[in-house]
């Protein structure tokens, strides 16, 4: 690496995520996650994005998927306020989330306190929610 490279500010921008059906996905990003979508410029069909952050966002992309193995360790979180409304709202979006190890309808609580569930969205990718305040 250079020295010019090594002195450069480095920041995430966005995160992108392949789909089958986008429709499905964008709906379950913005109705169950609870994201808020941003204009996307493509204007394609192809693509919707959400805001995940300041200046961070995530970019939903409609294509053909292969079928992979997702593993819980390889996962988005996203922290809410109120983790225990957040599960409500799982409940009755019919969505089964679990614990670090598996467990369906439990929550796991970290050594430092941190509350957190996983949860996979339509395509299989692995989410963690958690009560973290950082």
């Amino acid at each position: 690496m250079t020295v010019a490279a090594q002195k450069q500010t480095i920041s995430l921008n966005h995160i992108a995520v392949y789909v089958e059906d986008l429709t499905k996905s964008a709906a379950f990003y913005k109705n169950v996650i609870g994201l808020d979508s941003v204009p996307e410029p493509f204007k394609d069909g192809l693509h919707a994005w959400f805001k995940i952050g300041k200046n961070l966002t995530l970019h939903v992309i409609q294509g053909p998927k292969e079928k992979v193995t997702q593993y819980r360790s390889t996962h988005t979180c996203f922290s809410v306020t109120d983790i225990n409304s957040f599960i409500e709202h799982l409940a009755k979006a019919g969505v089964v989330y679990e614990d670090v190890k598996g467990k369906q309808n439990a929550v796991t609580t970290r050594v430092d306190g941190i509350k957190q569930i996983y949860f996979k969205d339509p395509d299989g990718y692995w989410i963690e929610v958690n009560n973290d305040k950082r």
